[in-house]
């Protein structure tokens, strides 16, 4: 019940709002006058045209120069003395763009090479590790071959878990190195989207 009563009197608050701004469109007082009407005036008076200040719009948005949106030209801008110092400072501006997005290049170069070396070291310690199972699982399935090559299979399998162990190493070290490239070029000032 207290809900319907608060949705009635918001609805009549608003209908309320809604009618006292109609009415106040509706009857213009003396001092209000219509849009059309100043145009009409404006366009009658050629005197208040030079008076008004120049407004742009899409007709006569300027292509070939700026448009200053925030206060009045500086006296070098309006005597015309650093246009020059513009284009400079752009042309500033782009090569040193130019140069942040080579260095990004570079760093993301640098990243990429390192991921796939990471990836190559971890397909190796991979195929490793399932040559050991396999050489593994052939000895110890024949009883009598592993009896009769002890000493030989001990030599494969110390080779083989030192070998494993280097890899393993080796990919550990790798991804260290990943992570200390990626914390460089974060310094840097490299977007992290490039970096990861």
């Amino acid at each position: 019940m207290k809900r319907i009563i608060l949705i009635g009197f918001v609805f009549g608050s608003f209908a309320a709002l809604v009618s006292s701004a109609v009415a106040q469109a509706a009857a213009p007082t003396q001092d209000q006058s219509s849009l059309g009407d100043y145009a009409k005036k404006i366009r009658k008076d050629p005197g208040t045209a030079k008076a008004r200040p120049k407004v742009f719009d899409n007709d006569n948005l300027p292509t070939e120069d700026k448009l200053s949106v925030v206060g009045q030209q500086s006296a070098a801008n309006a005597a015309g003395a650093a246009p020059s110092d513009d284009k400079n400072a752009a042309s500033a501006a782009d090569d040193d763009q130019a140069k942040k997005q080579a260095a990004w290049k570079a760093w993301q170069t640098k990243l990429t090479a390192q991921k796939d070396s990471i990836d190559l070291a971890t397909r190796e310690l991979d195929v490793l590790q399932r040559e050991y199972q396999i050489r593994a699982a052939a000895m110890y399935a024949d009883a009598g071959n592993r009896m009769r090559n002890e000493a030989q299979w001990d030599k494969q399998d110390a080779d083989y878990k030192q070998k494993i162990a280097d890899k393993q190493k080796a990919v550990e070290d790798a991804k260290q190195k990943l992570g200390d490239m990626q914390e460089e070029a974060r310094k840097d000032g490299v977007p992290s989207a490039m970096v990861d």
